[in-house]
């Protein structure tokens, strides 16, 4: 189903007239000095995650969370009669998010229901991931700027309508029509593509 401008999910895609953009303004945050997830400082702060067995498989976007951790929320109902159209991924306050793939950071944007987000187009730009609910953004993050698979964007949080007392990452995957707007799209379940099971 196409992303409106107006909420789709829990973590609004925020059309552009629905707020300000998030730029240098947006809350930069250092690598976190408590790590729960049991991964070692030196690959946290160096962006680096464990290899996925298949290489066309998206990278896990949260730091120390497994793919038996996932739960598939993409269908499940929202407020106001929406449907999800992403999963959610529970995981401390602060933990690494880490970008799924290559690609471009194409808006970085602060929404009402999303709160501070990360848009990122793939190399061919007729794919979308959307992080929402982040804490913060990794150090150095900005609009137009190349990323690697593995690569620190941000932290977990609770911004937007996110439970402070559940800190998650709402995790997105959008096709993009021929315009490549970074706010519409139709969306995919990303549960497969995280647990390798995309054919």
């Amino acid at each position: 189903m196409p992303l409106p401008t107006q909420p789709a999910n829990d973590a609004d895609a925020g059309a552009p007239a629905a707020a300000p953009a998030v730029g240098s303004n947006a809350p930069m945050l250092p690598p976190p000095a408590v790590r729960a997830t049991g991964v070692g400082p030196a690959s946290i702060d160096a962006g680096i995650a464990a290899p996925a067995t298949n290489a066309a498989t998206l990278l896990l976007p949260v730091q120390g969370i497994t793919a038996e951790q996932l739960q598939d929320t993409f269908t499940d109902a929202r407020s106001g009669g929406r449907v999800h159209d992403a999963i959610d991924i529970m995981a401390p306050a602060g933990t690494p998010v880490l970008a799924v793939a290559d690609g471009t950071v194409e808006k970085l944007f602060d929404s009402k229901l999303g709160g501070t987000t990360l848009y990122q187009f793939n190399p061919q730009r007729t794919l979308a991931y959307y992080y929402a609910h982040l804490q913060g953004y990794a150090p150095g993050i900005a609009e137009k700027q190349s990323l690697k698979r593995g690569q620190v964007i941000g932290y977990v949080g609770a911004t937007g309508n996110a439970n402070p007392d559940a800190p998650h990452l709402h995790f997105a995957i959008f096709e993009l029509g021929p315009e490549q707007q970074w706010w519409k799209g139709t969306a995919i379940n990303p549960y497969p593509q995280l647990r390798g099971d995309a054919r």
